[in-house]
């Protein structure tokens, strides 16, 4: 019999602090890897990789195993801008282990991340906007301050509201019961 899905946990300030767990967003566009790429890959793990902003790379060395992630769907269209899922960091930066060449080679690492959930609503960058004068620190969020950075801190208020936002998730391999 399917479980019910469970809803995010809350993650407040306090516990990121006692834990030591800290909180990211990371942009791709669906076209080049989606949610469903990660979601399908094996057992949920891959690489994140091909990041050539010295900021982002910054901020994926910082990752440590069991931080989380929002998982950004960029695009061109507004209607594709939006959060759906959490990934987990389960491998700290690492350098390239491939033979890249150009660009590729100067960015030249990666963490591995695993799929931990799916929005069941998606978060649009709209609501997101919306909600800088009602959400403590969302005003200076870099995803609404640099608009380019694909790689980004999330503070825990921040984190806390959008995952309310998007109705929790769905944990990967948990089937969604209907409610009767």
């Amino acid at each position: 019999m399917p479980r019910k899905a469970k809803p995010a946990a809350k993650a407040t300030a306090a516990v990121a602090a006692a834990t030591g767990v800290q909180y990211w967003l990371l942009k791709t566009e669906p076209g080049e890897w989606s949610w469903s790429d990660q979601a399908r890959a094996p057992g949920g793990v891959a690489p994140w990789d091909g990041v050539r902003n010295r900021q982002a790379i910054n901020s994926l060395r910082a990752m440590r195993p069991g931080d989380r992630c929002l998982f950004y769907h960029s695009g061109a269209g507004a209607a594709s801008r939006r959060v759906v899922g959490v990934v987990e960091v389960v491998r700290p930066w690492y350098e390239g282990e491939g033979d890249g060449e150009g660009k590729e080679a100067a960015a030249g690492g990666a963490v591995d991340v695993r799929a931990v959930g799916e929005f069941r609503n998606p978060v649009p960058l709209g609501d997101i906007k919306k909600a800088a004068g009602e959400v403590e620190g969302m005003k200076d969020f870099a995803l609404l301050r640099q608009a380019r950075l694909s790689v980004m801190p999330v503070p825990a208020k921040i984190w806390d509201w959008i995952c309310d936002a998007g109705g929790g998730f769905v944990q990967v391999g948990e089937v969604e019961e209907e409610e009767d």
